[in-house]
Parts: structure tokens; sequence; C-alpha cells
């Protein structure tokens, strides 16, 4: 009986948890139309949306703009002349 009731009881408050953000930084860096308008909510109301997903707003801003991060360097092979 008592180790029904710890079930049930680990399991209610398993329950209870914080829940996986809708907004991924994926799924917004994916959907321009979305990420421009909860730019501009972020703008004006940050405190209403939480730092949290404004931050994941900016997040996504940053990889469409600057892309993945995973292009490599590739110098030119002759000197520049000045």
């Amino acid at each position: 009986m008592n180790k029904i009731i710890l079930f049930l009881l680990v399991a209610m408050l398993t329950a209870c948890g914080k829940s996986a953000p809708t907004e991924t930084v994926e799924s917004l860096a994916a959907n321009p139309e979305r990420l421009k308008e909860l730019r501009q909510q972020c703008k004006t109301g940050r405190a209403k949306l939480g730092d949290e997903l404004c931050n994941r707003v900016a997040e996504a801003t940053n990889r469409r703009f600057l892309g993945d991060g995973k292009a490599p360097y590739t110098p030119p092979k002759d000197q520049p002349k000045f």
C-alpha cells in the first residue's frame, strides 16, 4: 500500500514539473514570420513574455543572421595589394 502511494506521489510531482518550451530556437529560426512577431513583442513587453522566451528569440535571430557557425575560414591565396 505504501509503495503505491509513494509511486502516485512521485508521478504527481513529475507531472507538475515545468513543461518543455513550445518555441525552441530551431523552430523560431525556421519560421521567420513568427520570429519577427516575437521580436517586436519582446521589444515592447519583455516582462510580459519573460526573459527565457526573449533570450530564445535573440538566439534564433543570431542563428539566422550569422548562420550555424560551421563555415570554415578560408583566407585568400594571394596577399592583398595595398
